[in-house]
């Protein structure tokens, strides 16, 4: 049990995510001043202060570096799975005989039986003319 304890007490000094209070940051700023003297802390906080601005901009272009692939995987997963989708799928057509759906479609243009499709040669009726079927309308009103 007593190094069960310990491992939890070396886990509670290690925490980099403990917050500071006024008097902390005053104590280690004395601390510094004691044991490097007023003329070298300002030189030595310059230095801290350079360190970690490099190694802020090092970690940020790490991250940009590091996002940049993982979204250039992405693209190139897309394209793979699209072209797979293609190569599997064949264009849908309907099965023969089924009923074309026309209100997604542009309506195609309505032809006469007679140009659309030609009766044979050998059919049992003649031909008839199409003011045979349907006679012009005469206007029957008085005017």
């Amino acid at each position: 049990m007593a190094s069960g304890n310990r491992r939890v007490a070396a886990c509670q000094l290690l925490r980099y995510d403990w917050d500071m209070s006024f008097g902390d940051t005053a104590f280690i700023f004395v601390l510094a001043l004691l044991i490097f003297g007023p003329k070298k802390l300002p030189e030595i906080a310059r230095q801290v202060g350079k360190a970690l601005n490099e190694f802020k901009r090092a970690s940020n272009e790490f991250k940009a570096q590091i996002q940049s692939e993982i979204d250039q995987l992405e693209v190139q997963e897309k394209q793979k799975k699209a072209q797979e989708e293609q190569k599997t799928l064949p264009p849908a057509e309907p099965p023969p005989g089924a009923v074309h759906s026309s209100y997604m479609s542009p309506q195609p243009e309505i032809s006469t039986a007679a140009e659309s499709s030609p009766e044979p040669e050998n059919s049992q009726h003649p031909p008839v003319d199409a003011d045979t079927v349907n006679p012009p309308v005469h206007d029957t009103t008085n005017a």
